[in-house]
């Protein structure tokens, strides 16, 4: 609870959030217009028109100014289809109710334990920027609470079953998942005794009965783009 970098502590402010409040504060500007205008008008009030109270400019130019000159409002990276792609999965952490990144510290830069399988620990720019901009990882997905959820198959008495369950950070806590690249016999069960498996963000050696769940897949780690490079364990930079 105290640990604001926490993903159960963070949730993601779609598209449809942020337009959802710029119109309303384009219907407030509106609803003030009219009352002022209602106001100056002493007869004919039985002959006004709607049209004649409501001036749809004071909607239509908030939402104009939101996609054209909003702080997150940005040109789609058209280089080729991966950066489309890899452009339309990027998470801002700056922007309106966000933060600054002349004051953002190192902590809220950092990658956190619960980045695992949601955001990407590899790709985020350089610069003043690292940290700020992220990237969803190849399988997460936004629930409709906004918060970000990673992928896992059930594992029942140590033998891996084909149901896929979609955890917050939240939920994930207290429960022990095995890694996507621990070794399986023919019949999807756990072969080793005693394997490595995170628990609340820790890796620890545990007893492969006590496993709950395992990762989908090596690539849910990192996101899309960085899936894509070869032998990506061995590389440097």
């Amino acid at each position: 609870i105290d640990d604001r970098d926490h993903l159960g502590n963070r949730r993601i402010r779609a598209i449809g959030e942020l337009l959802a409040n710029e119109l309303h504060l384009g219907l407030v500007k509106m609803q003030k217009a009219i009352r002022d205008k209602l106001s100056t008008i002493s007869s004919g009030l039985e002959e006004l028109m709607p049209h004649d109270l409501i001036n749809s400019k004071m909607i239509t130019g908030t939402i104009l100014e939101f996609f054209t000159g909003g702080q997150l409002s940005q040109f789609m990276d058209q280089t080729n289809p991966l950066s489309e792609v890899t452009h339309k999965r990027r998470l801002s952490a700056l922007g309106e109710g966000g933060l600054v990144k002349e004051r953002a510290g190192f902590e809220v830069r950092d990658v956190h334990p619960t980045h695992y399988g949601r955001i990407c620990p590899i790709e985020t720019p350089e610069g003043q920027n690292i940290g700020l901009i992220n990237t969803l990882s190849t399988y997460a997905k936004v629930n409709e609470l906004g918060f970000i959820e990673a992928p896992y198959r059930k594992v029942v008495d140590k033998k891996v079953t084909d149901e896929i369950v979609y955890l917050t950070a939240t939920q994930e806590e207290g429960a022990v998942i095995a890694p996507a690249s621990t070794v399986l016999t023919n019949d999807n069960v756990i072969k080793e005794d005693i394997i490595e498996v995170r628990k609340d963000g820790e890796i620890i050696l545990m007893e492969s009965s006590k496993v709950e769940l395992i990762d989908l897949s090596p690539r849910m780690v990192v996101g899309v783009a960085a899936s894509l490079i070869p032998f990506l364990e061995r590389r440097k930079q």
